[in-house]
This record gives structure tokens, sequence and C-alpha cells, in this order.
């Protein structure tokens, strides 16, 4: 049984930051050992000097499809361990909320809804993922059919940067980012039952997608495969969630990507 809430709270905290931590140590080593594969592969050397990612090509004997499943399991992975940590602190005030409420009488039951919103949270990633690959493949194929196309892609990569770098200072930005800092509370209204969860869980991940879209952008441009890409943009993620200043954090942030994107463009027309 559940027990009084207010004595059980603390514990099923750990409890819940146990599994996390868990949770986001695997999906890490995951990704960093699915990263370290595909850099030992290498990639395709393409004109303008850059080289293309085996995330967007097939290997020998391979379909699409099981292209497809491969690249949708490893971004999967990779979210998770990306987007845990600004996942927790959602899921211990929705473990807490609902012991608050009294409204479930197991702790098999609040894991059981616990697990429902994190599932989801990261459907909707999914989606993304399922949406991501035959993009990839399509901008993938045109690059290699047109040397015209592939010598423009550093320069692109970078205005495309400095476009996210400045999205961080508009105010469509500001606005995505006070609905998602402020989506920890939103849906735990409603009553605790298996439907709220997912819907709950699945508010949180759209909000989620619509705040951080700008930075993941970034990383698909610069390269998934990165792990240094991949760190810095999930530090930057969490801290703009979960900074007690979270919108001068995202300014912050913009800066570094507006830098970045600069350095690119540079690099870009030493390389022509």
């Amino acid at each position: 049984m559940i027990g009084h809430p207010t004595a059980r709270a603390p514990a099923h905290g750990i409890w819940i930051s146990s599994v996390g931590a868990l949770l986001f140590a695997v999906s890490t080593a995951v990704t960093i050992v699915w990263c370290g594969s595909m850099s030992a592969t290498g990639g395709m050397e393409m004109p303008g000097g850059w080289t293309m990612s085996m995330a967007w090509m097939r290997m020998p004997g391979q379909t699409w499809l099981d292209a497809g499943a491969t690249f949708l399991g490893m971004w999967t992975v990779m979210m998770v361990a990306m987007m845990w940590p600004s996942l927790m602190p959602m899921l211990w005030r929705y473990r807490k909320t609902a012991l608050g409420r009294n409204e479930v009488s197991t702790r098999k039951q609040l894991d059981s809804l616990t697990a429902l919103v994190s599932g989801g949270y990261f459907f909707v990633w999914v989606l993304i993922g399922i949406a991501a690959f035959p993009l990839g493949i399509a901008v993938a194929e045109i690059e290699m059919r047109y040397a015209t196309v592939a010598r423009a892609v550093p320069m692109t990569a970078g205005v495309l940067v400095m476009l996210a770098g400045a999205l961080q200072f508009t105010a469509w930005k500001a606005r995505q980012l006070e609905c998602c800092r402020k989506a920890r509370g939103c849906g735990l209204d409603l009553p605790i039952s298996a439907t709220s969860a997912w819907r709950h869980g699945v508010q949180l991940g759209l909000q989620c997608a619509a705040c951080c879209g700008t930075l993941m952008s970034v990383l698909l441009v610069i390269g998934m495969m990165d792990l240094r890409a991949m760190a810095a943009v999930t530090a930057a993620i969490t801290l703009e969630r979960l900074a007690p200043a979270g919108q001068r954090v995202a300014h912050a942030i913009g800066v570094v990507i507006l830098g970045a994107g600069l350095f690119m463009i540079g690099q870009a027309l030493l390389d022509l």
C-alpha cells in the first residue's frame, strides 16, 4: 500500500530518481557506443570538404526498412539520454501530486502511471524521428546526386545554425520556453488515470519539442552522431528548462549558437 502521502513522498522521490539515473546512464552509454561505432565506419567524403554521416545511408546488405528501424532505435535511445534530465523533475512532480491526492492505492499503480507519462513524452519524439529519417534520406540523396548542392552544404549549415541562434531571441521562443517551463504542472488537475497520464506525457512532449526544436535542429545540422554537439545541446536544453532565469539562459545560448554559425560560415569561405 502507498500509505500516508507526506510520509512516503520523499521515499518515492528517491526511488524514481534512482531509476531515472540508471535509465539515463544506460541510454547515455548505449548512445556513446553507437556514436563510436558510427565514427569507426567513417562517412562519405563530399564535394565542399565535408563528410556525410553514415546515419543517412544503408549498410551493405541492409534494406531501407532495416536502416529505418536502426535509425529509429538509435534516435529513441539518444532522445532518452538527452531529454531525461529535464523530464525527471516533471515525473517527480507527477508522482508527488498523485500521492498528495490519494488517487493511487499501490506503488505498482503509481509506477505504471509514471511509465505512461514517460511513454507519452517519448512517443512524441519517436514520431519526430519517424519524420526525420525519410527527410534526411531525401536531402542526402540530393547532396550525393548534385555536386553543386554538396559544395553549398557547409555554408548553408552555417546559415541555418545562425538562424537557430537568432530564434533564441524571438518572442516566439520566449512563449514556447515559458509554456514549457510551466508545463511541470499542466494537466495535473485532471483525474489521475492511465488516459490522463498518457495525455499528460504527450502534452509535455509536444511542448518540449516546440521549445527545443531550434536546438535539436542545430544538432541535426552539425551532426547527429557528434558526441560533443550532443552533450552541448543536452546541457542547453536542460538549463533552459530548469535554471531559475530561463530566458537569460536562452539568450546566452543564442549568443553561443550565433558564434558557432559565424565560425562555420567563415570556415566555409576559407575552404572555397
